[in-house]
């Protein structure tokens, strides 16, 4: 993987200043289930605006029409329905997809009768279980990514040392620490675990880490005061976290 968001072979190129900062270019990486509450002005991304999708999913059935294909699409978090359409000579350009199998399938998103679908691009059967895995790591790359680069965009007229604090190298907003009620320690602890992009949440070793200047006892008492107000909690043991507003 690569900082560019690339998969299946295409690029998702950030844009640069000017007036055209939020024109649709790229793929992105995503999941079913984020497709379907995408938006329906287009696919975006921490305000970067995508012309493409690509995800990878299992093949539940395939319908033949005399002017296009439709490949209903499953993975972990959700179905939809893409579409390939056929040219004249159909019987030629038609893709050969084994059902009940993966494919990685790139394409637009376009909104039929109140509900998503995909316009497919390009679909090819997938005969590594590899690819799967790849592919999610792709999603969340491009999730930690496309965060990190709206963070080093400050919002315009906003004076980046109006209500805030500085704790161990993390900016608090006041804003932010009224919402939980936390501050200080407390406060740059959770924005921590609530901004760690992983399936399973940040570990304790990870937290440590982060916050050398909070000695493993202190830490501790800290967790254990959000996860007993009901502000994080464990994930697949007791050495993970998760937010419960992330």
């Amino acid at each position: 993987m690569n900082d560019s968001f690339g998969a299946g072979g295409f690029n998702a190129t950030a844009n640069g200043g000017g007036g055209s900062e939020n024109k649709a270019e790229g793929v992105l990486p995503l999941v079913i289930h984020q497709v379907l509450e995408s938006s329906d002005s287009g696919i975006t991304l921490f305000g970067q605006q995508y012309a493409m999708i690509t995800l990878v999913a299992i093949i539940r059935k395939v319908d033949y029409s005399s002017t296009k294909v439709t490949y209903q699409l499953e993975d972990h978090t959700g179905q939809i329905d893409a579409h390939f359409w056929l040219e004249e000579d159909g019987a030629t350009n038609t893709p050969s997809i084994v059902p009940q199998s993966y494919a990685r399938i790139v394409g637009s998103v376009r909104n039929q009768g109140g509900s998503k679908a995909i316009m497919i691009f390009k679909i090819d059967q997938v005969n590594s279980p590899n690819e799967m895995t790849t592919h999610l790591l792709e999603v969340l790359h491009a999730r930690y990514k496309g965060e990190e680069n709206s963070k080093r965009k400050p919002d315009a007229g906003v004076d980046a040392n109006d209500n805030t604090t500085s704790n161990g190298g993390f900016m608090e907003t006041a804003s932010a620490g009224s919402s939980v009620g936390l501050k200080g320690k407390e406060l740059a602890v959770y924005n921590a675990i609530k901004s760690y992009v992983s399936d399973i949440g940040i570990s304790r070793k990870e937290l440590q880490a982060k916050f050398g200047h909070i000695s493993p006892s202190e830490l501790q008492n800290i967790i254990e005061y959000m996860c007993n107000e009901g502000m994080v909690y464990t994930t697949v043991d007791t050495e993970h976290f998760f937010c419960v507003d992330a």
